[in-house]
């Protein structure tokens, strides 16, 4: 229970986008069309969920032990760099279309402070193992659907007949506020 207690957490009520506001860049960045999103949300919860569980690691039986806290900000975003390397040599060679379409957010995962937020919140939090790799992948679904469902918004507003002003970027941020609104109400969840 606890663990799915955390998972839903991390997904939905403290939302890495729209509670958090952290990742907000690839958010707006390529959130477009809804299959670059989801692309793009496969990347994050891969590279999100590995982080976890290797930093998780890192920190547990080589900082710690040694006295070397001081030093987990280099060291996660040395093995989230790392990450986004393996997931942008797969991605060139498996789907150029989508490497190409993801341009340069995919590199940009590296130092989306999302990613670097949940590994130092992992420890923040004294996670353990298995409950670092469920608040990581948690939080990678909760951006995943966040990124989707703005997609899918804007797919919608660019057809649609909206007054000179709020188009572009004024629609966008305001379809993003709306959401972030909407995500608030799963604060009242209990379990």
């Amino acid at each position: 229970m606890n663990l799915i207690l955390i998972a839903i957490t991390a997904c939905l009520v403290n939302n890495v986008v729209l509670s958090q506001f952290l990742g907000i860049c690839s958010f707006l960045g390529v959130s477009k069309q809804i299959k670059n999103s989801a692309s793009l949300g496969g990347a994050v919860i891969f590279v999100i969920t590995i982080s976890s569980a290797v930093a998780n690691l890192l920190y547990q039986f080589l900082l710690a032990p040694l006295h070397l806290e001081y030093l987990e900000t280099i060291v996660f975003i040395l093995v989230i760099a790392a990450l986004v390397q393996i997931v942008e040599m797969f991605l060139k060679k498996t789907s150029p279309a989508i490497y190409q379409a993801l341009g340069i957010y995919l590199p940009l995962i590296t130092t989306n402070c999302a990613v670097l937020g949940v590994a130092l919140t992992n420890v923040q939090n004294e996670y353990n193992f298995i409950e670092s790799v469920t608040a990581g992948f948690g939080t990678a679904v909760g951006y995943t659907i966040a990124i989707v469902l703005l997609a899918g918004i804007r797919e919608r507003i660019s057809e649609a007949d909206i007054p000179a002003p709020f188009r572009g970027a004024p629609v966008v941020l305001l379809s993003a506020a709306l959401m972030s609104i909407a995500f608030m109400g799963f604060g009242g969840l209990s379990f």
